[in-house]
């Protein structure tokens, strides 16, 4: 390749383009843990009874059992299989997660230097340019093309 064509503004467009995608995968990774953790707070645990930490939802009188299929509440400390399950999902799962916010992330920043510099050069090689134009010698061109004007 002998020459680069980079369009600065191109460039930036299309890092909004992908900031604004990026912006959506956090939230909706965001939105992936939250209701992973709200479904491992549903799950409740496989014992039975108030050993499972479950405290019954409603009025009981004072020493009365529970009636037969009351609805229970599950205590944010009581953790069953299926929340486990759903923690250990997440927990391997967060590697990827990291690495995916860090690959968009490098190839943002990335994009931005090697932009920058593309832009950098062209400075400099126009000012290299402006400055041999001033050090050329005008007399010694005009002698060798063969008359002063």
């Amino acid at each position: 390749m002998t020459s680069w064509d980079i369009k600065p503004q191109g460039v930036q467009g299309q890092l909004k383009i992908v900031g604004g995608n990026a912006g959506d995968l956090e939230k909706a990774l965001n939105a992936l843990i939250t209701s992973m953790s709200e479904a491992a707070q549903a799950a409740g645990t496989a014992v039975p009874g108030s050993a499972s930490g479950m405290t019954p939802q409603g009025p009981l009188a004072p020493g009365a059992a529970p009636a037969p299929g009351q609805v229970f509440m599950a205590s944010k400390k009581a953790m069953g299989p299926v929340a486990a399950a759903l923690g250990e999902y997440l927990t391997k799962r967060k590697p990827e997660f990291v690495s995916m916010s860090g690959r968009i992330e490098a190839c943002i920043l990335g994009a931005v230097q090697a932009t920058n510099e593309y832009l950098q050069g062209d400075l400099d090689q126009a000012k290299e340019a402006q400055d041999a134009a001033r050090a050329v010698n005008l007399d010694v061109l005009r002698e060798k093309s063969g008359g002063r004007r």
